[in-house]
Formats: C-alpha cells, sequence, structure tokens
C-alpha cells in the first residue's frame, strides 16, 4: 500500500501528516482526528487496510504538540483555538477541498468545535467516535462511573480533587483501574505494532488544554461546550461509542438527539476503543456510511 508522508509549516512550527492509499477523484478522502489532546495518529493505522479495501485515502496527522509534531515549553499553544487553525491549515496545504470527517475522543470534539463554530465547506460528513459535545457532561458523567469502582480507589480520587495532587500513588493506581474498565488495554504481543509502538505523547498539551485525568476538565477545554449548537450541523454525522467507553451512552444520546441528520451505533462490549475491539464492524460501518455520504 502506498504510503505517503510529510509535514506543513504552521504557526512556526511543522505538522507531521500521513496519507494511507491512492487518491481517487471519485472519493472524498477521510481525514481522522485524534484523540488526546496530546495522543498520536497512531492507533489510526489499524485503518490502512481500508483504504485500500475501499480505494480511499485516509489521511492523518499528529496535531502540534505530540508524536512527529512534537513542541513543549508553549503552553500558550494548548487551545482549541489552535488545534482548529492546524485543521483548516492541512485542508489548505493538501488541497482537501472534498472530505469525509473522523474524530475520535478528543478529535470529535475538535470536529464538533470546527463544523460549529468556523466555515467548512466541503465537509461531506462527520463521524464522532466515542467522542462528546460537552466537557462538563463528560466529566458528571465520569464522576457517575467512578462509583462504580472500590471505594478506597473513590477515596483517593476524591483526596487528590480536593488536595489537587493527583501523583500519589493510590491514585495513580485507581485511574489506571478506571481506564481498564473504560478506556483501552493491556495491549498483548499480537496487537498490532501501531499500538504498542513507543510514541511521544504531548503530556503539556493534555494537562494544559483537558487536566490530569480523564475525569477531571481542568484546562483551557474545562469550559468546551457546543450541545446548543449541534442542531446546526448540517452534514450526515455518524455517532459511535461504546458500551463501558467513557462517552457513555447518555453522552452519545445527546449528540444524536441533538444533531438533526445523525445515526447512533452502539458497540455494547467496547470501551473507547471501538476500532481495535470489533475492528471487522467498525470498519464495515465507516465502508457502508462513506459509501452512502
Amino acid at each position: 500500500m502506498k504510503i505517503t508522508e510529510g509535514t506543513i509549516p504552521f504557526m512556526g512550527f511543522e505538522t507531521y501528516y500521513r496519507i494511507a492509499g491512492e487518491e481517487n477523484p471519485e472519493k472524498a478522502p477521510l481525514v481522522l482526528l485524534h484523540g488526546g489532546p496530546g495522543s498520536t495518529h497512531n492507533y489510526f493505522e489499524v485503518l490502512d487496510f481500508f483504504a485500500e479495501e475501499d480505494h480511499r485515502q485516509l489521511i492523518t496527522y499528529d496535531q502540534i504538540g505530540c508524536g512527529n509534531s512534537y513542541v513543549e515549553g508553549h503552553p500558550e499553544l494548548w487551545t482549541k483555538e489552535t488545534w482548529v487553525q492546524e485543521l483548516i491549515a492541512l485542508r489548505e496545504a493538501l488541497n482537501l477541498k472534498e472530505i469525509h470527517l473522523l474524530g475520535q475522543s478528543w478529535g470529535g470534539m475538535l470536529a464538533l468545535e470546527y463544523l460549529c463554530n468556523y466555515p467548512h465547506e466541503g465537509v461531506k460528513s462527520v463521524i464522532l467516535s466515542s467522542t462528546l459535545p460537552s466537557s462538563q457532561l463528560w466529566g458528571a458523567e465520569q464522576a457517575r462511573m467512578i462509583k462504580e469502582l472500590p471505594q478506597e480507589m473513590q477515596d483517593a480520587i476524591r483526596r487528590a480533587d480536593e488536595t489537587g495532587d493527583y501523583d500519589a500513588e493510590d491514585v495513580k493506581q485507581a485511574e489506571a483501574e478506571y481506564m481498564l474498565r473504560h478506556c483501552s488495554g493491556p495491549y498483548g504481543p499480537d496487537a498490532p505494532e501501531c499500538l504498542t509502538r513507543e510514541k511521544r505523547s504531548g503530556r503539556e498539551a493534555y494537562v494544559t488544554a483537558w487536566g490530569p485525568n480523564e475525569f477531571t476538565p481542568l484546562g483551557t477545554l474545562k469550559d468546551f461546550d457546543v450541545t446548543d449548537k449541534l442542531h446546526t450541523i448540517k452534514e450526515p454525522a455518524l455517532i459511535i461509542s461504546g458500551g463501558s467507553d467513557l462517552c457513555t451512552p447518555y453522552i452519545a444520546k445527546v449528540m444524536a438527539d441533538n444533531i438533526p441528520n445523525s445515526r447512533w451505533e452502539l458497540f455494547r462490549t467496547c470501551r473507547h476503543s471501538c476500532y481495535v475491539e470489533d475492528l471487522p464492524r467498525y470498519s464495515r460501518l465507516l465502508k457502508e456510511w462513506l459509501n452512502k455520504s
């Protein structure tokens, strides 16, 4: 399969991109927005085969602050405005006049911010994968699920919230258990290489923009909320979430109820990584969706 890599200039730095597959004038490429903030494109490589199977380019990139676009020591960068402008710059640099857009986790927030608050001609459809329209709604749902943890883990998290000290060992153990239940991992020796590959995560970007962990939004995104603007989204929207996801069924339903031309698919046995935990169904769904939108 053809893999094309490169960089584009952005705000005095470089944004890395990766294109899987050949250009096909009959099919708009799928641009994928990774999570975090501060994760990388790596996990989307599990979908490389889809580019060849569907004869459609998959365009991923490392958002500024992580991976091959790593930057640190610039906390002023870590805002939703920076990352939206980066998406706009990517489309301009690669001449992406028509695209489908897939955002996973934070990437879905980025997609929603772009669709709700910026001009975005040429977006044929959006796929909102395990994401959220409101940081405070997300935090409230995580607080509810924390109550399912053993009492000592609940107490550790409560103490961290009261003191602001999230580095204690019992707090980290509680976080690890929570993420195991609702996010992903562990990955064994047979897992795709892209899931276990060493990567340069953007910790500064994550903590500054989001907070110390998944269930404590304290950063620049703490007031993110486009719920009241979801009704303005005109593009067809596919919402995907897992039954044990950080994106709870309630969060997914809020999006499904408020986006006019939307469809919600619940992967009942999956966590936050539906694209890994049920890749066959995920890819079938993508193929069906993209070829009718």
